[in-house]
């Protein structure tokens, strides 16, 4: 009799998760059908996971949450911060957010203390804002890649590492491949000096690495963003043609016009809008949302499909795109250009006065743009300032746009969509490249009458492939936890405002919160902690509506040519106007992973946009040190204040060994930094005046300090008759003695030696 296949990891971890009741390593041999040898293998795998964290220790095999870390688990050493502070994480990371801070004790192992990069078993306790670890035994040695900068320190060259929390330079070894000063670079550590920096060969030479135009390759490698397409991809993009009118509905005469940033790259989705001729509807509109229709040439299984898919979405970079589609797709025959036929997937929509969707039908279609305009000059022409381009388009095509956009308008304010204030910024480039200013991301109406128009086109597919039985990636958005809820309610009890947890959870009441408190001095904070309690929306299958659109049903539709889940909802739309329009992924089994897929890359390209975006703002602010700004509070943690810079909007970090001479005590419910002799108290969304200490380019570091106060050169700890050495400075609320304490004996200890 052949043996039953042994289950994988996530196969018991499925099975635990599913099964009610106590599930053990008997129930779980059982339910898999295990001989005596596998239960044997069994028992070790079970150990394995639990010291991985994948489940919780116990009688019962419970599986743990992804999103905490268990007693017991592998870490990574991943920097020093700037305080000092060994800093580590989880080796294995499968939760939806980012994996929590881990802080280590200041104890070596026999075989010394651990290096960046360096591996350990470890028990971990939980703190004010993430877990202290405790090493058991180191496990292994640290990974032997690095990614850094060539530099030169005192005739020494070095390679300075990329990444913020990895403060250590690593001495280059002699190596076969050449770099200059300056260059972007791969290396392999190879172990380190007794005393002294590790050491490290260099394996790859990626770039030159100066200036501002290598900062968004730096963001492109270390996030691993694939940027060369397959041969075979390629040659499918070379080959694409025109497509064919066939059965397609002839819109070319219509003034559907796009409405675009710029320095956008790519033209996706094309508008019109003009009053319903229909009596019966008074005051109503028709509008048309034409998106390119991508799915023409990027067909289900080919190579275009397949590199697609791996990328899973556009990266946008200031000076760069790396786009899910080759540029003879994305630039080209996907994109919407004005006075070129293009084929395209059409959304005919009707709407009531009171932004009702009355009505939806689906086509394929070719339509030729009248016009690429930008939302300056589409608001400009708006408010009374149109210039040739625009004046000619005013009575047919933009004020029917805006006459429809203000009942849409009226429709999201009725059902309480969350309006948050959330400030962007973008980095401007001149003709050489080089960084002319990095300003606040203007916000105006043309901009929300595309979301508005983009918005109404999603729900209307979502609805359309609901009744069509279609399989749809929905774009889903959960309301926010319980924890989350609860920490939001003490921040608003410290500031008068009472919060019913008991009630139902809604987008108006946290929009009620915001107006009430627009006028007052914590008006930004309150959209920066209300930000921080809404859970990450997601692409699924499974539909539980958008919470912050407060809306039933939402999928992604309108931006298939830098979104692979639009690509997905296009397919399914042709399969639900023509059954017999081919292949798509019909199991929502499928589409689960997909979605999950999809979540990476899409937090993958988030990450890499913003580190790009911290490093343009250092690169621009490194001859600014000295520098006072006017700031904003955005964050509170143990080791310090993130500030938010005023007109520039660049985030940096004010240490807390900058902060006035005092212990300092961390309220992470009230987000406060309070001293415990001085009084003074640092709140998120207080106004700070704070000078710039440092910019790092390379990393995107910035470090303020207070204006006003300068930082001591050395914390000395003060003197008790009965308890030794306990310094009340520059301190963190843990158990116990502060770290800053421990931190200060070690060093009087290693003075006495």
């Amino acid at each position: 009799m052949a043996k039953s296949p042994f289950p994988s990891k996530q196969q018991i971890v499925d099975f635990v998760r599913d099964t009610p009741g106590r599930v053990g390593k008997r129930e779980i041999a059982r339910a898999f059908k295990l001989d005596v040898d596998q239960k044997r293998l069994l028992k070790s795998v079970l150990k394995e996971m639990k010291s991985e964290g994948m489940l919780d220790a116990g009688r019962r095999k419970q599986v743990s949450d992804p999103n905490t870390l268990p007693n017991v688990c592998i870490i990574e050493i991943s920097g020093v911060d700037l305080d000092g502070e060994v800093l580590a994480k989880p080796a294995k990371w499968e939760g939806n957010i980012d994996p929590p801070t881990i802080y280590m004790s200041p104890v070596r192992t026999k075989t010394g203390a651990l290096g960046i990069g360096d591996r350990a078993l470890a028990r971990l306790k939980p703190v004010d804002d993430g877990y202290e670890a405790e090493v058991i035994r180191p496990i292994a040695a640290a990974p032997s890649d690095v990614l850094g900068i060539v530099v030169q320190v005192e005739g020494e060259r070095r390679i300075q590492p990329i990444e913020k929390r990895n403060r250590n330079d690593y001495v280059i070894e002699r190596s076969s491949i050449e770099a200059d000063i300056g260059d972007l670079v791969r290396a392999e550590t190879i172990g380190r000096n007794r005393i002294g920096l590790k050491r490290a060969k260099i394996v790859e030479r990626i770039a030159e690495a100066e200036g501002p135009r290598a900062i968004s390759l730096i963001s492109v490698h270390q996030h691993g963003i694939p940027v060369s397409f397959p041969d075979a991809a390629r040659k499918l993009a070379e080959a694409a043609t025109a497509a064919p009118m066939g059965k397609r509905d002839d819109l070319r005469s219509v003034p559907l016009v796009t409405i675009d940033g710029e320095d956008a790259r790519d033209f996706d989705d094309a508008v019109f809008a003009e009053p319903d001729d229909d009596p019966k509807n008074a005051d109503g509109h028709k509008i048309i949302v034409a998106i390119a229709d991508v799915g023409w040439y990027v067909r289900p299984g080919d190579d275009l499909d397949k590199s697609a898919f791996e990328r899973g979405n556009s990266v946008y970079f200031p000076d760069r795109v790396v786009p899910m589609l080759p540029e003879e797709l994305s630039n080209g025959w996907c994109s919407l250009r004005p006075n070129e036929d293009r084929p395209c997937l059409v959304a005919h929509l009707r709407i009531d006065n009171a932004g009702n969707l009355l009505s939806k039908r689906f086509k394929r279609a070719m339509m030729r743009s009248h016009a690429r305009l930008t939302y300056n000059q589409v608001q400009a022409a708006y408010d009374g300032n149109p210039d040739p381009m625009t004046a000619p388009l005013m009575d047919e095509v933009i004020t029917p746009l805006y006459d429809a956009y203000a009942v849409l308008l009226a429709a999201r304010e009725a059902r309480g969509a969350l309006e948050l204030d959330l400030p962007e910024r973008r980095v401007i480039l001149d003709e050489n490249g080089s960084i002319a200013r990095v300003e606040p991301r203007e916000r105006l109406d043309s901009h929300k009458l595309i979301e508005e128009f983009m918005v109404l086109a999603n729900v209307a597919a979502a609805e359309f492939l609901e009744e069509k039985s279609r399989p749809c990636m929905y774009r889903v958005h959960d309301e926010p936890s319980l924890t989350k809820v609860e920490a939001l309610s003490e921040v608003l009890q410290s500031l008068g405002i009472r919060f019913d947890k008991g009630q139902t959870l809604s987008p108006k009441r946290f929009n009620d919160i915001l107006k009430r408190a627009a006028d007052k001095p914590y008006s930004q904070m309150m959209n920066d902690v209300i930000l921080r309690s809404q859970s990450q929306a997601k692409y699924d299958p499974n539909n539980i509506g958008h919470f912050g659109l407060a809306l039933r049903r939402y999928c992604h539709f309108t931006s298939p040519i830098r979104r692979y889940s639009d690509l997905l909802v296009h397919r399914a739309l042709i399969r639900g106007m023509t059954p017999s329009a081919g292949a798509l992924p019909e199991e929502h089994g499928d589409f689960v992973k997909i979605g999950e897929h999809l979540y990476v890359t899409e937090r993958r390209a988030q990450v890499a946009e913003r580190d790009a975006m911290d490093r343009y703002t250092a690169d621009y602010l490194k001859d600014r040190v000295g520098a006072q700004f006017g700031a904003r509070i955005s964050g509170v943690s143990r080791f310090g204040l993130f500030v938010n810079i005023d007109d520039i909007g660049a985030d940096g970090l004010v240490p807390i060994r900058s902060l006035p001479d005092d212990y300092y005590v961390h309220d992470e419910n009230r987000h406060v930094l309070t001293g415990r002799s001085n009084k003074l108290e640092f709140r998120l969304g207080d106004r700070v005046d704070v000078n710039l200490v440092e910019a790092t380019p390379v990393t995107g570091g910035l470090v303020f300090e207070i204006a006003g106060y300068s930082q001591p050169e050395t914390p000395k700890a003060k003197t008790q008759k009965s308890g030794g050495g306990k310094p009340r400075k520059f301190g963190k609320k843990v158990k116990g003695k502060s770290r800053a304490a421990r931190r200060a004996k070690r060093k009087q200890a290693e003075k006495r030696q």
